[in-house]
């Protein structure tokens, strides 16, 4: 859970985003990387495969806040969606402190979107990482569509889990922010659990938040931006049904 390197005075979190092939991982970090500042991000580089790409681009160094005397550093990556690349998404998944797991919409990609969650739980436990302790959310994007499973359906589904359930079109930069802020929530949340960083350091979980949003376009307070959340739980972190 996140590095703390004392020499350099960093904090720095790996977040994964997770799912099937063209679901729109790579949209999704589009979206973020466009969104911030040239002097507060590092180059996003891309890997291309014949069928998907895997994208991922490392925020070096972002000034997005502080926690005490630690500066704070996100790494983002994506992972290929096809199958066959499951290696290389193992390896990309090394390390991860907290995954934003990306579902399509449309009712013809739920068996793939079953298949590709249920392969990130093997993936994570393969890594040693014990999904149970880990932060992730499920983001259901490309809402735009005429076809997609309805809000009613997702609200289902999202009463069924622990992971927090977030709608977006990413193409249109809808609901990218919420996700990201979400998944943030939840990892300092585990991290304030562990290291009592309030106590600490005086850290204000959601003012950083807040600046976090703010630097990404998005003025609205933290518990509106976590309100857009339909279902799930904010504060427990026990993955328990696949979408």
């Amino acid at each position: 859970m996140v590095l703390f390197n004392h020499a350099t005075r960093e904090m720095t979190a790996k977040i994964v985003y997770y799912g099937p092939g063209l679901c729109g991982k790579t949209t999704n970090l589009m979206v973020i990387f466009d969104k911030l500042d040239p002097k507060q991000k590092g180059k996003m580089l891309s890997l291309a495969t014949k069928t998907d790409r895997t994208l991922f681009f490392d925020l070096l160094p972002v000034d997005i806040g502080r926690v005490g005397s630690f500066n704070f550093k996100i790494q983002l990556y994506t992972v290929p969606g096809q199958v066959f690349y499951n290696e290389t998404r193992k390896l990309v998944l090394k390390g991860a402190d907290a995954v934003v797991f990306v579902a399509d919409s449309q009712p013809s990609m739920v068996e793939s979107t079953r298949e590709s969650f249920g392969n990130l739980l093997e993936n994570l436990e393969q890594n040693n990482i014990d999904a149970n302790d880990t932060p992730i959310i499920i983001q259901f994007n490309k809402r735009d569509l005429k076809d997609v499973r309805s809000d009613e359906e997702i609200s289902k589904l999202a009463g069924q889990g622990r992971e927090p359930v977030y709608l977006a079109v990413a193409t249109r930069g809808e609901g990218v922010v919420e996700s990201f802020i979400g998944l943030l929530h939840l990892t300092w949340s585990a991290l304030e659990a562990e290291h009592d960083l309030s106590h600490k350091f005086g850290f204000d979980s959601k003012a950083f938040l807040a600046e976090v949003a703010g630097k990404l376009g998005n003025s609205r307070s933290i518990p509106e931006i976590l309100g857009t959340c339909v279902g799930g739980a904010l504060e427990v972190l026990r993955p328990e049904a696949a979408p």
